[in-house]
Parts: C-alpha cells; structure tokens; sequence
C-alpha cells in the first residue's frame, strides 16, 4: 500500500488470531484512510494511545449498566472484578484482551470458586460487547474456547438444611411457647404462609388485608419482580390479628406504611433475627428458607394438589418459556384451599 508515494508495509496480527474476514475488513480501514488523505501509520498510532485500559471500560460498562439490575448485584459485579480480574488484565489496553489473558485470570479461582469463576467469564464478556458496541474495539471477542483450555469443574449443588414436613407441626408448637421475641413470631408468619424470609422481613399493615384473608406484596419486593397474593389461612389470621392488636397499642390504629417486624421502627429484622429463634431451641442443621422445602415436600406427598399450585404458592418462576405465556392464571382460588390444608396440617395450636 502506498501513501503519497510513499510505501507502507502494514501487519494485521498473528494469523491465530486475525481471521481471514478481519484480516480484510482491516486491509479495506486502511485503503479507506490512504483515500481521504490520512497516514494509516499515525492514525494508528493515535488511536492505539487513545485505547482505554481493561479498568476503565469495565467502570464505564458498570455505570451505563447498573441503572436496569437489582438487588445487590450492582456492588457485586464491580467487586469480583476488583477482587479476581483487575490485578491481572485491569492495566492493559482493552484492544489486547484476547481469550489467553481470560485464561490467567480464571486459572486460579476455576476449581476454588467454581460459581464465582463463571460469573467472573460471563461478566469480562460483557465488557468486551460492550466495548465492541461502542466502538471501542473494532470486532467482538470470542470466549468460547475459554473453557477449553481449563479442567472440568465438578459442580455440588447445596440444598438449604430443610426440616422434614412431619416435624414441623411439633416443631411450630414448641415455638409458640418460647418467650415472644419478633424472630419468633416472624418465622411463625414465614411458615404458615411458605413466603422468602426477605418477604417477611419487609411486610408492612398495608399489605394484609384481615378481612379478605390476603396478604398482598408488592413486585418491587418479590425476587421475581411479580405481585403476589398470599391467601392468609387461620393460624396465620389468628397470628397477625394478635399483632396488629398489639401494635395498635403501641401506635394507635393508623398503622399504615409501619413494618410489622422491627426493633427500631425504621429497619427491618436482619436475616439472622428468624434463624436466631431455631437456633435458641438447640436445632443447629435447619435453616428459615428450608421451611419453604418442607412446604412443597408436604404438598407433593400428602395432597393431590398438581405441582403448578404449589409452584404457585412459593411464587416460582415458569421455567419453561412456552408454557409461561400461556400459563396467566396464578391459581388463586386453588391456593388459598391448598394453603387452609396447610394451617390445618401444622395445626392451629401452633400459634397464640
């Protein structure tokens, strides 16, 4: 290629790494600068030193992205590049980022944190989409064969410590004669309507409705995003009747907006406020989110409920996607007789 006379011999790369298509998308950029009167050898030059590091196209991927997540996963993204991935790759230009540097990065955390390492591969790749779409870097990156080059993981789901169904109505029993502490009576309410501790834990008066027998929560505070109806059968009734008596006591009866379980009146109970009353009665291996095991255990085996009811009733995702869009209903009517058969099981006596 010649520029004002002057030949100019370019490389484009190795030829594992540039492929036969890129190698001729780069040879027409260039033919497209010696046009317009531009030295390829400075233009390339200028935009190699202008190539932001690894560091700030990730922070800059975070901020325009962080925006649409939820929960806590906008400190997390950022923290496990800062804990596994910036000492390796952070300083270096983002346009030299290949899959070998992926691989030191993955390397050692691939078989010590198996869960985390996978999130670390699909979050770099987000990065380089990112930066390919804001034309950052000229072409997308493959990570692909990432994987190929480290050893098979041998992945170990670990189930929540869930208490047998036949247990638990002995077991609500017993608690409800341990002193009253608001742990207590949260993981009363946690068991009886089978909902996320987190659910519990952020309820306020006016999400319950006495009269209809519902608690209504919110999709902001669902893990699935999704409004969900909680048909309250007796023991729970009987349990939030007594609370909401006591609290009208202590705030008169406008209790509208104020959490039924708090120490301060402002804050929640933390996560560890519930588990605190199952580990008072000396039972260290069950853990508050294994109840909700326990419920579809009991569901499963000792009614004729189909499995979408109960499903339902735990608030779960349609896995299917299919099926999803054709599967509106949230089984109301079905899931307040399934939810009665429940309180009936663990027995009303389990609350005061």
């Amino acid at each position: 290629m010649q520029h004002k006379g002057v030949r100019r011999d370019f490389g484009l790369g190795p030829v594992h790494d540039v492929s036969l298509s890129d190698a001729r998308c780069l040879a027409i950029e260039l033919r497209k600068m010696v046009r317009n009167g531009l030295d390829p050898v400075k233009e390339r030059g200028l935009r190699r030193a202008n190539v932001p590091t690894f560091e700030m196209v990730t922070r800059r991927c975070y901020d325009a992205m962080k925006g649409g997540w939820k929960d806590r996963r906008n400190a997390s993204w950022l923290t496990s590049f800062e804990n596994h991935v910036f000492d390796e790759i952070g300083a270096q230009r983002i346009d030299a980022i290949d899959s070998v540097q992926v691989l030191k990065v993955l390397e050692p955390i691939w078989l010590e944190k198996p869960d985390t390492a996978r999130r670390v591969l699909q979050r770099i790749g987000a990065v380089l989409d990112f930066a390919h779409i804001k034309g950052i870097i000229p072409s997308e990156v493959s990570l692909r064969s990432v994987t190929r080059g480290l050893p098979r993981q041998t992945r170990q789901v670990t189930h929540r410590a869930a208490m047998p169904y036949a247990q638990v109505p002995g077991f609500l029993q017993k608690l409800a004669q341990q002193p009253a502490t608001v742990g207590r009576d949260a993981l009363q309410l946690t068991i009886l309507t089978a909902v996320r501790s987190n659910e519990t834990r952020f309820a306020t008066w006016d999400e319950f409705d006495l009269e209809a027998a519902t608690w209504a929560i919110p999709a902001a505070r669902m893990k699935m995003k999704q409004p969900h109806v909680v048909p309250l059968a007796a023991p729970a009734l009987t349990l939030l009747k007594r609370l909401r008596k006591e609290h009208e006591a202590l705030h008169g009866p406008d209790l509208m907006g104020r959490m039924l379980f708090t120490h301060s009146g402002k804050k929640p109970i933390s996560d560890t406020t519930m588990l605190k009353a199952i580990r008072d009665m000396n039972i260290d291996e069950v853990t508050v989110h294994g109840f909700r095991s326990s419920f579809a255990d009991w569901a499963a085996e000792c009614t004729r409920f189909p499995k979408e009811i109960a499903e339902k009733a735990l608030a779960h995702r349609v896995s299917n996607a299919v099926e999803a869009a054709y599967r509106r209903t949230d089984f109301f009517d079905r899931r307040r007789v399934l939810m009665s058969k429940w309180g009936e099981y663990v027995n009303t006596r389990a609350t005061r």
